[in-house]
């Protein structure tokens, strides 16, 4: 079982890298990183060229997302989580963003956290 976590976790490295050598955030359109756990999930808006955190949104954060009524793990949080993060970056006067899925399927929760993002204003 082990051998196949482990797997698993090279294989996403490899896909992160190789993504990471395409995609790039600025100060004006950075880059909207995704990660997902098995009971949360968490953006953050990234600029690489100073390599500084931006604004961030997790389940964490139930409070701030909406979350209070709702198991942070499922599709509607992460869509409530990406509509969080689009409100964030609009009030620091950033509409556009490069997406990066982190390694992960464009699938579930990823995606409605993209398409919440994409509701709550961000262009892609």
């Amino acid at each position: 079982m082990s051998v196949q976590k482990n797997n698993r976790n090279v294989a996403r490295a490899r896909r992160q890298e190789r993504v990471r050598k395409k995609v790039r955030g600025t100060q004006e359109r950075p880059r909207l990183s995704v990660f997902r756990s098995a009971k949360h999930i968490y953006a953050q808006l990234i600029d690489d060229g100073k390599g500084e955190t931006m604004v961030t949104a997790s389940t964490l954060h139930a409070d701030s997302v909406g979350l209070a009524d709702l198991y942070s793990g499922n599709v509607e949080a992460a869509k409530r989580v990406g509509i969080a993060i689009a409100r964030m970056a609009l009030a620091r006067n950033i509409d556009s963003v490069v997406f990066d899925r982190n390694g992960f399927l464009y699938h579930g929760r990823v995606k409605a956290l993209a398409d919440g993002a994409r509701e709550g204003g961000l262009k892609f």
